[in-house]
């Protein structure tokens, strides 16, 4: 069993590799139109329904807070995105999106929805599409709950250790 799950882990993350790699190469294709790339649709996306911090949008999307530090400073000083007040914390600034930084998302959207139907159809429907992505959620899912078990033990051991 040990060496079965090993090989599933194995391809679950080269899979995941790959799958980044293609994700990414099809956001540019679809971004590039709109005057964006991939690294700003993703912030942008993050921010388009509230506010949030850049720490907030690297935890969202799973990327370095200096890499999204970066981004936002970009799509600010390119008037795609402003800076406003952080009611909860007076430092952690929140990223907003302009209007023309909404409007450069919305450029995208009929492409997106193409490519999203084509994609659909390549997997057998609608229905396995979202098969797809219920497999993707369990997985991360559980590797979110693995990685605060052993942080959890961690602390303690650390703290065992030190007390």
């Amino acid at each position: 069993m040990e060496r079965a799950a090993q090989d599933l882990l194995s391809g679950s993350a080269l899979t995941a590799f790959r799958l980044n790699g293609q994700y990414l190469s099809v956001a540019e294709r679809l971004a590039r139109p709109a005057g964006l790339t991939a690294a700003w649709w993703q912030v942008l996306g993050a921010v388009l329904h509230e506010p949030l911090p850049v720490a907030g949008i690297a935890r969202t999307m799973g990327i370095t807070r200096q890499s999204v530090q970066r981004i936002a400073d970009l799509l600010v000083e390119r008037g795609l995105a402003t800076y406003e007040p952080n009611p909860a914390h007076r430092r952690a600034k929140l990223v907003t999106p302009t209007e023309e930084g909404r409007a450069a998302v919305a450029r995208i959207s009929p492409g997106h929805a193409e490519f999203a139907s084509r994609l659909a159809e390549e997997l057998g429907g609608e229905a396995e599409f979202a098969e797809v992505l219920a497999a993707q959620e369990r997985l991360a899912t559980a590797l979110e709950a693995l990685e605060k078990k052993e942080a959890r033990e961690h602390r303690e051991a650390t703290a065992e250790h030190d007390g």
